[in-house]
C-alpha cells in the first residue's frame, strides 16, 4: 500500500516540477507546447475520474471548462488570480453537483447524447446572455505570462493525476469500478450507487473549471463559442481511448501521444493531422481497446 501512495506521488511531483523548470528554460514556442500538454493531462485525468471509473462516457466535459472560463473572463481584475481560478472550480463543481442527479438517471448511448446536449444548452444560454448584455466577446488585458500560466497549469495537472490515482485505489474507486462492471449487481451488494456517481461527477467537473479559467487568460480574447467548442470534449475522449483509462498513467500517455502527433504534423503536413488521428483512433478501438496502457501491460505480461 505504501508503494501505491509514495511512488506515484513522488513521480507526479517530479514530473510537474520538471515541466515547470523545462518551461522556464525554454522559449515561447515550447512553453506553449508544454502548456497545452499539461492542460490536456488535467482535463483527461478529470474525465477519467468519472467516465474511466464508472463507464459512463461523457461528451459534455467541455461544459465545466467553459463555465470556468466564463467565470474568470467576466470577473478578471476584480480579485487575485488564484481566487478567480478557485471560484471557477467551485462554480463548475456546483454545476456538476446540480445536474448530476437528473443527468445520471440515464445510461449508455442516452447518457452520451444527453451530456453533449447539455453542453450545447449551456453554451447557447450563455451566448444569449452575452448578447442581451451587448457583449459578443471580451478582451482581457494584463493577463499573466505563458510561464506563469504553465506553472499554475502544471499544479492542476499534478493535482488531477494524484486525485485520479488515489480515488482509483480507494474504496470509493472500487465502488465506482463495480458500477462500471454491473450497476445493478453493485447496488445489490450495498454500493451506494447514486451517491457515488454524483460525487464522482461533481469531482470530475471541478478541475476542468479551473483549467478553463486559466486558458481563458492564455488567449486574452474570450468568446463563448470558442470555450464551449465540442472539439474539446472529443479530444479528451480521444486521449483517454488512446492512452487507456485504466489508471492515472493512461491519460498522460494519451496526452503525450496526441500533443506529439499534433506538433509533428503541424509544420510538416497540418492537413493530414485529422486523417492520421482518425486512423490511429480506429486502430486503437479495433486492436487495442485498452489503449497504450493496455499494450504496455500485455507486453510486460508476455515478457
Amino acid at each position: 500500500m505504501r508503494g501505491q501512495v509514495l511512488t506515484p506521488t513522488l513521480a507526479t511531483l517530479a514530473g510537474g516540477v520538471g515541466i515547470v523548470l523545462l518551461g522556464q528554460a525554454a522559449g515561447a514556442y515550447w512553453q506553449t507546447v508544454l502548456l497545452n500538454l499539461v492542460m490536456w493531462i488535467a482535463l483527461t485525468q478529470s474525465w477519467s475520474l468519472f467516465s474511466g471509473l464508472t463507464g459512463y462516457i461523457s461528451l459534455g466535459h467541455v461544459v465545466a471548462y467553459g463555465i470556468g472560463a466564463y467565470v474568470v473572463a467576466t470577473s478578471f481584475g476584480q480579485a487575485p488570480l488564484w481566487a478567480l481560478v478557485v471560484l471557477a472550480g467551485v462554480a463548475s463543481g456546483l454545476f456538476g453537483l446540480l445536474v448530476a442527479v437528473p443527468v445520471l438517471r440515464v445510461r449508455g448511448p442516452y447518457f452520451v447524447i444527453l451530456t453533449f446536449g447539455l453542453a450545447e444548452l449551456v453554451k447557447f444560454a450563455l451566448l444569449n446572455l452575452e448578447t442581451a448584455l451587448g457583449k459578443s466577446s471580451r478582451l482581457l488585458f494584463g493577463a499573466p505570462s505563458t510561464a506563469t500560466l504553465l506553472t499554475a497549469m502544471a499544479v492542476l495537472a499534478a493535482a488531477a493525476t494524484l486525485l485520479r490515482h488515489f480515488v482509483g485505489i480507494s474504496r470509493f474507486g472500487r465502488g465506482l469500478a463495480a458500477i462500471r462492471e454491473d450497476e445493478t449487481a453493485a447496488e445489490t451488494i450495498g454500493v451506494p450507487v447514486t451517491r457515488y456517481k454524483v460525487i464522482a461527477f461533481a469531482l470530475s467537473t471541478t478541475i476542468p473549471g479551473m483549467v478553463g479559467g486559466l486558458m481563458a487568460l492564455r488567449s486574452t480574447y474570450f468568446e463563448v463559442l470558442q470555450v464551449f467548442s465540442p472539439t474539446i470534449s472529443f479530444t479528451i475522449v480521444t486521449m483517454a481511448i488512446i492512452g487507456g483509462a485504466g489508471d492515472a498513467r493512461g491519460p498522460i500517455l494519451g496526452a503525450l501521444f496526441l500533443v506529439g502527433l499534433s506538433e509533428a504534423l503541424r509544420s510538416a503536413a497540418p492537413q493530414l493531422y485529422l486523417v492520421a488521428l482518425g486512423l490511429v483512433l480506429i486502430g486503437f478501438v479495433l486492436y487495442a481497446p485498452g489503449g497504450m496502457l493496455g499494450l504496455l501491460r500485455r507486453r510486460r505480461a508476455g515478457g
